[in-house]
């Protein structure tokens, strides 16, 4: 995608929605990093139903020890491989306590030694708690930066490095989340949404995907 365009690509996802936030619930810092660390392999509206009650009472890691892991299995149960979140999550706030006061560092190579927290994890409480003009590529950002031509790479790092290049002011604090959104209700995985993309005609995709009443007359 030529400067130009990417420009413009990013103006019209901003135009659209101004303030980006991300989906999930959380109160402070803490909580993001529990939230995201769920996140994986499950959808946002799912850890937020589990985690609705849990983050009532549970706000600091101090707090998620003394409930334990079985006590959070509790509260995670419906969430994919509970079991073993349930395990980091206990781990990654010991550790927190341990080693940074019960605080979440400001820091990615930090909160990459935290258990269950990734490259992706890290990047989101990186942008959303702190401010950091990181990009969390996760599966709608993959193929979104990939389809579009935006930032094309064969893997996660691949096109976080690219968009890291590529995403110009006054849009690299907010791109991550124009790009999970749009990925996640437009530019979607089996059926993208081309006729109400307000980015179509910027996109490398081809062909296009018409509109459903005018797909099913191509079809018969």
């Amino acid at each position: 995608m030529k400067k130009a365009d990417v420009v413009d690509f990013y103006a019209r996802l901003a135009a659209d929605n101004p303030h980006p936030e991300t989906e999930l619930a959380y109160g402070n810092a803490y909580q993001l990093v529990v939230a995201v660390a769920l996140s994986a392999q499950s959808t946002d509206i799912g850890v937020n139903k589990a985690t609705r009650l849990l983050f009532e009472t549970v706000k600091t890691p101090a707090q998620m020890v003394a409930l334990g892991e079985d006590g959070l299995k509790q509260h995670i149960k419906t969430i994919g491989l509970f079991n073993t979140k349930a395990k980091n999550v206990i781990a990654l706030s010991e550790r927190l306590i341990a080693q940074y006061g019960g605080e979440v560092p400001a820091d990615r190579a930090a909160l990459e030694t935290l258990p269950g927290v990734g490259r992706k994890t890290a990047n989101v409480v990186m942008n959303v708690a702190f401010g950091a003009e990181t990009f969390a590529v996760d599966t709608h950002i993959f193929r979104v930066g990939n389809r579009t031509g935006l930032a094309r790479g064969k893997t996660p790092l691949a096109v976080e490095l690219k968009l890291d290049k590529a995403t110009p002011q006054p849009f690299r604090l907010h791109a991550h989340h124009w790009l999970i959104l749009h990925g996640r209700y437009v530019c979607k995985a089996r059926t993208p949404e081309c006729w109400r993309c307000n980015v179509a005609d910027l996109c490398a995709f081809k062909p296009k995907t018409p509109a459903p009443k005018l797909r099913a007359k191509q079809e018969t």
